[in-house]
């Protein structure tokens, strides 16, 4: 006697989730085939079912199971197939009688006792349940709370292969979870650990991440050891402006997929942080590998990559940054796939002056030539360099000012004002759909845009033949400014805001480093 059992489960592609059509066929015989393009770990799963439905059920019956994966030329990773194909070939023997289990998806991994263990990506495959009007979701304990975000499906969450075998059977061993996604998202928008009333001093640092912020400029801190880099850059999110909750579901997409969500948290509410070591390798930063992984690059989507100590990265890990930091997104071609991954983060870097660090330091004597100076500077590229618009040279503070200085102003006052920059930015940009704020303008954006009154202008072709600065930091002068003016509240730019964009460009100057400059 033969039975064709029907259900579905999902593959990831990128950041989507593609429908897997599982299909068990049972008759007499012994033998199990699985085909439909699985890699090691879903043939793997055959033994992990079989194991868990022996010490959960008993025995299963002594038939030739054939076991589809369609469509089969997709390539079927990971573990998340167990679940779906545990419940099918059960379905096939008629230990689960489910009239309608086509309407369900699945998505779980089993281990040999039966337990359903998490799984990467269960927020993608959500959607796409709900895209494809099933009845409801069957996930993981542990990745409910990212799944029932989606609204209009029923998500249950399931601990062990017998709750899911009773409530298809009718039981109602599972109930759907619900989640209000506004009110959590709204509940967890202000919880930062750090803030800028933390930090002593430094008025002029907290000034330039403060234009970084308002513009989503990216920016590199140039100082000695201990002077504070990492203190402040580590503030930044708490002053970008809040979260969208478009913008927060496509960044919790991304960490659902590389599998670095946490179980207890159903949505990113704030935008994230994410610091690689200076050793991380190109894969590791951009994305990809022999199976897709999302990168730092793209995990710091919507929010802030620093690198602490920028010379110190390997060359090529750098260069690869290049072109995502001009378009905004990723694209990873490999043997076996083809992605395109949004990456739109903010870089904020940091580095010393020199090998021993103590270049231009008030203090402290610095020991290397200029030689070696300028070779240190060298590791960082110009192209690269072209790519940050604001330089900002960080000075420590005296520890007799540092003991006497009052607390500084908080992150919400001086969010506060970013927010009212970027809501200019919003209404001047509204008619270019991929332009959200000073920092993407182009050449013909910033003609339009970003002009100067003729008492700017003439100061900064003084600043340009002065400083002898180079032809790139032109254009990235103009953006800083304007943002300056935004925050100034003025529709025009004005000298006092090309002076302080000027003061930007430390590593453009050809005499940078001298006293007095």
């Amino acid at each position: 006697m033969s039975k064709l059992t029907q259900l579905y489960a999902a593959a990831l592609n990128g950041l989507q989730a593609i429908p897997v059509e599982v299909e068990v066929h049972s008759t007499n015989g012994i033998k199990t085939y699985l085909v439909g393009l699985p890699d090691n770990a879903v043939k793997e799963s055959l033994e992990r079912i079989s194991a868990a439905i022996q010490n959960t059920l008993g025995h299963l019956p002594p038939f030739k199971y054939t076991i589809n994966m369609a469509p089969a030329d997709i390539r079927k990773e990971g573990t998340a197939y167990d679940l779906p194909l545990a419940v099918a070939i059960l379905a096939t023997t008629g230990r689960i009688e489910c009239d309608d289990i086509k309407q369900y998806m699945l998505a779980g991994e089993l281990g040999l006792d039966g337990t359903i263990r998490p799984i990467h990506g269960a927020l993608p495959i959500a959607i796409k349940a709900r895209e494809m009007g099933l009845k409801g979701l069957i996930v993981p304990k542990d990745n409910i709370r990212e799944a029932a975000v989606v609204n209009n499906l029923k998500v249950y969450g399931a601990t062990n292969l017998v709750e899911v075998i009773d409530f298809l059977n009718g039981k109602p061993a599972l109930q759907p979870t619900e989640i209000d996604t506004r009110k959590e998202f709204a509940d967890h928008q202000d919880a930062f650990d750090y803030d800028f009333s933390e930090v002593k001093g430094q008025e002029n640092v907290k000034r330039a991440l403060e234009v970084a912020a308002a513009g989503s400029h990216n920016v590199l801190l140039v100082g000695s050891p201990g002077c504070g880099k990492s203190m402040m850059a580590k503030r930044l999110p708490s002053i970008l402006p809040p979260l969208t909750l478009s913008e927060s579901l496509e960044t919790t997409q991304i960490h659902s997929v590389a599998g670095v969500l946490n179980k207890d948290i159903s949505l990113i509410a704030q935008r994230p942080f994410r610091s690689p070591h200076h050793t991380v390798s190109d894969v590791a930063l951009i994305g990809g590998g022999t199976n897709f992984k999302p990168g730092e690059i793209s995990l710091a989507h919507n929010g802030v990559l620093f690198l602490d100590e920028l010379p110190e990265f390997s060359k090529s890990v750098l260069e690869t940054m290049r072109q995502p930091l001009e378009d905004r997104h990723i694209s990873i071609s490999r043997a076996k796939y083809s992605i395109d991954i949004p990456c739109s983060f903010m870089l904020v870097a940091s580095m010393n002056p020199c090998p021993c660090g103590y270049y231009n330091h008030p203090t402290h004597a610095c020991v290397c030539n200029p030689g070696q100076i300028q070779k240190y500077l060298g590791r960082i590229s110009g192209p690269l360099l072209d790519r940050i618009d604001i330089q900002v040279e960080v000075t420590p503070v005296p520890f007799e000012d540092l003991n006497k200085a009052p607390a500084g102003e908080s992150s919400a006052a001086i969010r506060e004002r970013v927010v009212k920059a970027r809501a200019i930015q919003a209404e001047r940009f509204k008619g270019y759909p991929s332009v959200h704020c000073n920092a993407q303008m182009s050449t013909k954006l910033l003609n339009k845009f970003a002009q100067p009154d003729a008492t700017a202008a003439q100061r900064l072709h003084d600043a340009m033949v002065r400083y002898d600065l180079s032809a790139r930091a032109y254009d990235r002068i103009l953006k800083v400014a304007r943002t300056i003016a935004d925050l100034d509240g003025s529709p025009d730019i004005q000298l006092r805001h090309i002076n302080e964009a000027v003061g930007y460009r430390n590593l453009d100057r050809s005499n940078w480093g001298e006293r007095g400059i």
